[in-house]
């Protein structure tokens, strides 16, 4: 007996081992893969996204190929608008570094008479951001390339963008007969489709409001740049709470950059409060509690898609768990099965 024990228990602790060493290789394998899976992804979550468009110009007779030519242009056309209106909020923060610099070294100072060591940490910041003890400092963006130049220079970015491009093509132009391919999968993957479709719909409304709400009360502060933090709000609100904290820590510099004493701190607040009001009322309003997913794993996917992928996976993360949840939902048919086998 004692025999058997043992011999359960070390097969039981090998499985459990070679569970781990898969989930290792998988994530290996995913990041090893990135230049690749990355623009895939992307590809496939933006195909998901406009596969209800594509599917209702197809029953009104528009032909696939066409279908799939037209969203592959307004959506590359809308990426390519996004760059474009992201590249001067960059070269602005660029151009203000030396500012905000000068903004944080005096806020270091005041905080040194406070705290022991601070003096090492103010001059990791100053190297870290290029100050020049020596005399009078250089400007901080000397050199370096716009947002346009170092997309163009990047060795894999003509490769993605083909690979990005093909995937949300093809996906869009072939996708129901992969789906007929599944068989009993093809009626959850359309649901799995329209659920994501729904809720990207739904967040970008939600998304759109509350980056005009933020650019007009920016606006009213006086805040410099409203349009563009406005803009900047709407976008990263996309990846769950990592984008809105970048929004208000970027808010906060900005605010102490331009204002002095407690007139620094509204900007960020205001920001906050309305991002809690979007987060708690505004969102499970026009988004419902079906499509409610657990904080915590909400959380997780975004901060292990960033790892990954880097902005894409953490933008793709939620669609990603959106659409796996909705196929990991049991059937509703055996639901009925396993009730009535337990009235029985």
């Amino acid at each position: 007996m004692p025999k058997i024990f043992d011999t359960m228990l070390c097969s039981r602790g090998i499985r459990v081992m070679l569970m781990i060493l898969t989930v290792i290789s998988i994530v290996a394998a995913l990041a090893y893969a990135k230049q690749i899976l990355a623009p895939l992804a992307f590809g496939l979550v933006l195909g998901v996204v406009v596969s209800p468009v594509a599917d209702r110009l197809s029953r009104q007779g528009v032909p696939r190929p066409a279908t799939a030519l037209a969203l592959l242009l307004l959506t590359t056309l809308l990426i390519a608008t996004i760059f474009l209106l992201i590249e001067p909020m960059v070269n602005i923060l660029l151009d203000e570094l030396p500012r905000i610099k000068a903004t944080m070294a005096t806020l270091i100072d005041r905080a040194s008479n406070l705290l022991r060591g601070i003096e090492e940490i103010s001059q990791e910041i100053e190297e870290s951001v290029g100050a020049d003890k020596g005399g009078d400092a250089e400007p901080a963006n000397k050199g370096l390339p716009s947002v346009g130049d170092a997309i163009w220079l990047a060795p894999s970015f003509v490769s993605q963008v083909f690979i990005f491009v093909g995937t949300l093509f093809f996906f869009t132009l072939t996708r129901n007969d992969l789906y007929r391919l599944t068989g009993r999968l093809e009626a959850k993957l359309r649901h799995a489709d329209k659920s994501v479709s729904r809720y990207f719909a739904a967040i970008t409304l939600v998304n759109a409001g509350l980056g005009a709400a933020t650019a007009a009360a920016l606006m009213a502060l006086g805040v410099e740049y409203a349009m563009l933090w406005g803009l900047a709000a709407g976008l990263l609100n996309y990846v769950l709470y990592l984008g809105p904290l970048m929004i208000a820590v970027g808010l906060a510099v900005a605010g102490m950059v331009q204002f002095s004493g407690a007139y620094a701190f509204l900007p960020p607040v205001i920001f906050l409060l309305f991002n809690l009001t979007e987060a708690n009322f505004v969102t499970p309003l026009v988004v419902g509690k079906r499509m409610a997913m657990n904080p915590l794993m909400i959380f997780l996917s975004i901060v292990f898609g960033l790892w990954l992928w880097g902005p894409v996976g953490a933008f793709v993360a939620l669609p990603l768990l959106l659409w796996m949840g909705v196929m990991l939902e049991p059937d509703p048919k055996t639901i009925i099965q396993l009730e009535d086998s337990r009235t029985a």
